[in-house]
């Protein structure tokens, strides 16, 4: 009864530790949550008027199908200002979150059987996109040494005829590491000498506590023709549940993106574009707040992950997660599948912590837990991953 594209589908790895969180808060049992991949924070004020006054204003019709003109200008700005891209307009698409950019982009890009690079450790949702749109995901290994950046001598042996795009995660998640403009340029080097889009993930742009972050796209008029820029408001606006992403890239691809998207799923809601419009015109400050606040507690957290003996972690310069090192216990704790997996079934069930496998994000040695939590949560939580590991005599 399925179609193959269906049946071809993974199912999703960390179902059972969700499934056994509810069940574990049904029975009254208190859990340290460190598993959200969301904003702790809520959308600015500004945002939610603006969103109200639209309402009033009867802005509740159809509009085109790549987004409300008013918030492509106010991106276009955005970008121009904040990454020094020049994109007009017309180069937009504004979309139903970050995912579906990503899905448009990839329709509009991949034909049957073509191959996709994905650089592991990768964002859960990738290998299953590329499949979905009728593309082969293809999983390159990195080096935990380089912070699991793909370099280009792994991004050139995976090469093949068939290679039609890659994707570059930056800032990554699950890792937090950030790549370098000099990283950049060789990986733009390689896709454009063999004619290979990049997918530039850039949801987490906002999020870096470097004093410089690269977009992929200004490294030069090469890279900016073979790339598209992906990012939303999800991260950086905490606006998880308005559900607002955008592409920019060639008016011939993003002319592709807006059709794909026009006749799947007309356009996105209106009265949030409208709120997303007030958040690049007003909001800088509760976006500046929220990362400085972020920015603190990944440095509290570190210094406590440092005091634990046998784990170690991906150096985390944007986003807000740490990707932990588990490996020392590896060959101490039974397992019969996923030792990450097994990890995290023992924290929730002994400890009543939650945090995500690394299998799910295609590295089973590690597991990732979230910052954007209440600070004593993640003390907590990560004490609960001190006495986990000090049973085992590291």
């Amino acid at each position: 009864m399925l179609s193959l594209k269906a049946q071809s589908m993974t199912p999703s790895m960390t179902l059972g530790i969700s499934t056994k969180v509810k069940e574990m808060k049904a029975q009254g049992i208190e859990i340290t949550n460190l598993s959200i991949g969301e904003p702790d924070f809520y959308t600015p004020k500004n945002a939610k008027t603006a969103a109200e006054i639209a309402i009033k204003n009867n802005k509740t019709k159809y509009d085109a199908a790549a987004g409300l003109l008013e918030l492509r200008k106010a991106l276009s700005k955005k970008l121009l200002a904040e990454n020094n891209l020049m994109y007009s307009p017309e180069e937009i698409v504004v979309s139903n979150g970050g995912k579906h950019a990503i899905t448009n982009t990839l329709i509009a890009l991949v034909d049957p059987g073509q191959e996709v690079i994905i650089p592991k450790p990768y964002w859960v949702s990738y290998p299953e996109m590329v499949k979905l749109t009728g593309g082969v995901p293809v999983l390159v290994d990195t080096k935990k040494e380089n912070n699991f950046k793909i370099t280009k001598d792994e991004l050139k042996a995976a090469i093949t005829d068939k290679t039609k795009a890659i994707f570059i995660t930056n800032p990554s998640n699950p890792t937090g590491a950030v790549y370098t403009k000099e990283e950049l340029t060789e990986i733009v080097d390689v896709c454009v000498e063999n004619k290979i889009y990049i997918l530039a993930d850039e949801l987490y742009e906002r999020i870096c506590y470097l004093d410089e972050f690269t977009s992929v796209a200004s490294i030069s008029d090469a890279a900016k023709e073979y790339t598209v820029t992906i990012n939303g408001f999800s991260k950086s606006a905490a606006m998880t549940g308005w559900r607002l992403g955008y592409t920019a890239t060639t008016k011939e691809l993003a002319k592709a993106i807006s059709g794909i998207q026009g006749h799947l799923v007309s356009h996105p809601c209106t009265i949030a574009q409208w709120a997303a419009v007030e958040v690049l015109n007003s909001c800088e400050g509760d976006m500046q707040k929220m990362v400085a606040a972020y920015r603190a507690r990944r440095d509290e957290a570190v210094a406590l992950f440092e005091e634990i003996p046998g784990l170690s972690l991906v150096q985390p310069d944007g986003a807000f997660y740490l990707f932990v090192d588990m490996s020392s216990i590896k060959d101490k704790l039974h397992y019969s599948d996923s030792f990450s997996m097994e990890v995290c079934n023992k924290l929730l069930e002994d400890h009543q912590l939650a945090v995500v496998p690394g299998v799910a994000f295609g590295n089973d040695d590690f597991i990732r837990i979230s910052y954007a939590a209440d600070i004593n949560d993640i003390k907590a939580g990560i004490e609960k991953i001190k006495n986990f590991v000090s049973g085992f005599n590291l």
